[in-house]
């Protein structure tokens, strides 16, 4: 898979080198490149925001330097990911969908946000698929750590970027709804909690009877909370 951003901040993305996201990048499995929007500006001051119409409060992201950096990025059959508080709620379907794509670009966008012509040209264009993405309802200051998230989340779905694909099968989110049962380690007390007795029973039908049972109310707190 090859996956770009464009940025004003670069050097938000150092911490794919890091950890399994660089070991995939050393195996060729991943492919990444970041490109700074500044270099598709063509003033002294490099400037890639101005005042939106109508008026009102901050800047908006010029539509100039994103065509060109974009025109330079995206590839026949891409994914051109848009990261906006206003987006479609990310989730484990889209981190699976996405998965399967051979070219993800992330759009980080700053201020309030990119013209939203940017966004209506290139969805009008056959070749691309876009997609206007939020992790979250909260407003961050810019998109690069929503990039960060969904490719961590992406990256980790791609065949040999996890030592034991099985690892994949019963975690949080994997099911609709559903997340991870509570998982323990040695000793088998610590500050006075024990370890569930059934976990060292060897008897693993009632392991994962207990397992699928902590999960589902696992899950019925976290919609609760």
């Amino acid at each position: 898979m090859k996956i770009s951003a464009i940025s004003i901040f670069p050097e938000y993305f150092q911490p794919l080198q890091l950890s399994l996201i660089g070991k995939a990048q050393e195996k060729s499995l991943v492919e990444f490149n970041v490109k700074d929007l500044r270099d598709f500006t063509h003033d002294t001051h490099r400037t890639v925001d101005d005042t939106p119409y109508g008026g009102g409060a901050g800047m908006v992201m010029k539509p100039e330097p994103w065509g060109e950096a974009l025109d330079q990025t995206l590839t026949d059959g891409c994914d051109l990911i848009v990261l906006t508080p206003a987006g479609k709620r990310f989730n484990q379907r889209l981190a699976e969908k996405f998965s399967q794509s051979p070219h993800l670009v992330f759009a980080c966008g700053r201020y309030e946000g990119i013209d939203a012509r940017v966004t209506e040209y290139y969805r009008s264009q056959p070749r691309y698929r876009v997609h206007e993405i939020s992790i979250g309802d909260y407003v961050l200051n810019g998109g690069e750590v929503a990039a960060l998230a969904i490719i961590e989340s992406v990256v980790r779905l791609i065949p040999g970027v996890i030592g034991n694909p099985e690892s994949l099968v019963e975690e949080s989110h994997a099911q609709d709804g559903v997340v991870e049962y509570p998982t323990y380690t040695k000793p088998a007390e610590w500050r006075g909690l024990k370890v569930p007795d059934v976990l060292s029973s060897g008897n693993h039908g009632a392991i994962a009877t207990w397992r699928a049972e902590a999960a589902q109310l696992r899950s019925q707190h976290a919609e609760r909370d």
